[in-house]
């Protein structure tokens, strides 16, 4: 059996200020230091053998915090813009509230949560599956397969589409799929990659 642990980063400036992020590089807010150092503090008793990551700043951090607590700052890490939160596009650093009024909840609900609906100039959640998943199973994936411990730190909507891989959802359940920031999501996988358990710390 292999066990992957997925966290959301700890919320960043611009998750703060309720603005879409995508690829802009924003660092974590001092809350989000702290919801690092909270799931690092949840997964004592885990021994990771390596760990995989986004090339942005928030995810980075919260990766670095997490190892820190655990004192497990030796292993091996992997930082792959294949992990990277989808690219919003043209909605990047608008506030989500004042985009809400201009162009209705129901259509950046679509934007956010769907699964095939673009952002104007940025990628679906399909989009970021594309990336994702090959990601996962050309590099993550081996090290599970034998029977290896691995954290991954990336973001919501990366998260999102592994997720939505691994517990099969269908487009109509991820357009419900919220990830928090910060807790450690712990799946437990057979010998074929298909989930035996899996729960949040």
């Amino acid at each position: 059996m292999a066990q992957m642990v997925l966290i959301r980063h700890g919320e960043s400036q611009w998750n703060r200020e309720n603005r879409f992020t995508g690829w802009v590089d924003v660092p974590l807010t001092p809350k989000g230091e702290q919801e690092a150092r909270e799931a690092g503090e949840k997964l004592r008793g885990f021994r990771f053998d390596c760990a995989f990551t986004s090339v942005l700043q928030r995810a980075i951090r919260t990766l670095e915090i997490v190892l820190e607590v655990l004192g497990q700052t030796a292993i091996p890490i992997e930082k792959a813009q294949a992990l990277n939160e989808r690219m919003y596009g043209d909605l990047q650093g608008l506030n989500k509230a004042e985009t809400a009024k201009k162009y209705g909840e129901e259509q950046v609900k679509l934007w956010r949560r769907s699964y095939d609906v673009r952002p104007p100039g940025g990628e679906s959640l399909q989009d970021t599956a594309a990336r994702v998943l090959p990601y996962y199973h050309q590099r993550i994936w081996p090290e599970l397969a034998q029977g290896r411990t691995v954290l991954v730190v990336a973001h919501g909507n990366s998260l999102r589409a592994l997720v939505m891989h691994l517990d099969q959802l269908s487009r109509e359940e991820v357009l419900e799929l919220n990830i928090p920031t910060g807790v450690p999501l712990v799946y437990d996988l057979d010998e074929a990659g298909n989930p035996l358990h899996r729960q949040y710390l």
